[in-house]
């Protein structure tokens, strides 16, 4: 007992680097139950080098919230159900990108200007894939990048499937940055722009994120119909044209509605 009281005593009233260090050493528990499949409390207590009643405090933690479970009455643990909770927020992503590549590949080659997958990332939206066209060799690589959603035809169409209340939290924490001359900052011709762009399937950019670079992107849907991403082609001016995105816009739409098919969209 007073071996687990100097233990207790040294976590919670050490330096602040004592919670990380309880993070730290939670994150390998699950390290370890996803490596070995399942491990007892004395297992876990020597790999990660703490006390048997460290060890155990954390593994009742990490079972309080699901993330850990006992497998059966041997005294050991394992992974609980509540990591697929956790990891659904990921693997949505990750699907997407998986069932959006060969389509992506194809609407490269039809459109023959970049095409990009976004998905909303805090108050902007974040490139997961791109595919670049036969006239694009030399595009701008735009994966891993943050890039402002009022700015941008994949930002836009985020914005126009959210609930005016959450658009509003949204605008309001990533401001509307005047990025180029063309770029909207006010929130009523935005709202308006948004508004034509849900009645009309696509939200379109021309010049407002870079001079001379326009776009257009439609929505994919995930099984419950709710927008997940956007799928986008992008182009310089002078050659992906105003006239020659609504020209395509079916193309780009078509290709949006299959990967949100192939994410077990029925509509």
């Amino acid at each position: 007992m007073s071996n687990y009281s100097a233990d207790a005593d040294s976590e919670h009233s050490g330096p602040p680097s004592g919670g990380v260090q309880s993070v730290d050493r939670a994150v390998s528990v699950l390290e370890i139950l996803a490596q070995r499949g399942e491990a007892g409390v004395s297992e876990v207590a020597a790999e990660i080098e703490v006390h048997k009643s460290t060890a155990f405090r954390l593994l009742g933690a990490l079972e309080a919230r699901g993330l850990v479970e006992q497998a059966g009455e041997r005294g050991k643990y394992r992974l609980g159900f509540g990591i697929v909770r956790l990891a659904g927020a990921v693997t949505g992503r990750l699907d997407v990108t998986q069932q959006g590549h060969v389509v992506c590949e194809r609407l490269a080659d039809e459109i023959e200007e970049t095409i990009n997958i976004a998905v909303l990332e805090s108050h902007y939206a974040i490139n997961l894939h791109q595919v670049r066209g036969p006239g694009a060799i030399t595009a701008h690589n735009w994966v891993g990048q943050l890039t402002p959603l009022h700015a941008t035809s994949s930002g836009k169409v985020l914005l126009t499937h959210l609930t005016p209340k959450r658009r509003a939290e949204v605008l309001a924490e990533s401001g509307l940055e005047k990025v180029t001359t063309e770029t909207i900052t006010s929130k009523a011709k935005l709202e308006k722009n948004l508004a034509e762009a849900r009645e009309r399937g696509y939200a379109v950019t021309l010049g407002e994120l870079e001079i001379g670079l326009h776009a257009m992107a439609a929505p994919i849907r995930a099984q419950a119909g709710d927008v997940v991403a956007a799928v986008s082609a992008s182009g310089p001016g002078y050659r992906f044209t105003e006239e020659r995105m609504h020209e395509l816009a079916p193309v780009l739409i078509k290709g949006a509605d299959e990967i949100s098919h192939r994410m077990g969209y029925l509509g």
